[in-house]
């Protein structure tokens, strides 16, 4: 930012120079010698002017693609996060079936009927939340797996840069 500061002063400085020098010409002679000086200043400060620009438009669209490589990255983490989200809501659901089967299959064997039927549904409903968590399984390890291909790719951002 200094050196912004600098090149805004410079160019500040030249133009109220060049004004001073026009308001000196208006009135008296003028000096080819102190004509020529102003020109060349005001040629070296459109040069630096012309330099200052061109670092910036550089470190703007160096910004832009940064800033579209991170929107990418987090639509993909959004995506991961929400397949997780739903394969969670699937083993809780598949949890709650087998809870509910093991009852019933609890009371039966209490009660002393062996109800076949019971037995099933409860194998059925162990048998979705094996799924289930194995989907969940899956989906954290890919989870895991895309943010450690980021971090090795050195898209994440590191303690030094200020995560």
């Amino acid at each position: 930012m200094s050196e912004i500061e600098e090149l805004e002063r410079r160019i500040t400085a030249a133009l109220d120079r060049i004004g001073r020098s026009t308001e000196a010409m208006d009135g008296a002679g003028t000096d080819p010698e102190e004509v020529a000086k102003l020109k060349s200043a005001l040629e070296e400060e459109k040069l630096v002017s012309a330099q200052f620009e061109e670092r910036n438009k550089k470190l703007r669209e160096k910004y832009e693609d940064a800033r579209e490589t991170l929107e990418a990255e987090l639509e993909a983490q959004r995506m991961a996060t929400a397949k997780l989200d739903m394969e969670m809501q699937r083993m809780r659901a598949a949890n709650e079936q087998l809870r509910s089967s093991n009852s019933a299959l609890r009371e039966a064997n209490e009660k002393g009927v062996g109800e076949p039927h019971l037995i099933n549904k409860a194998m059925l409903a162990e048998l979705e939340g094996l799924r289930a968590a194995r989907a969940v399984d899956k989906a954290e390890a890919a989870a895991i797996a895309d943010t450690i291909g980021l971090a090795l790719n050195g898209q994440l951002p590191t303690i030094e840069e200020g995560v």
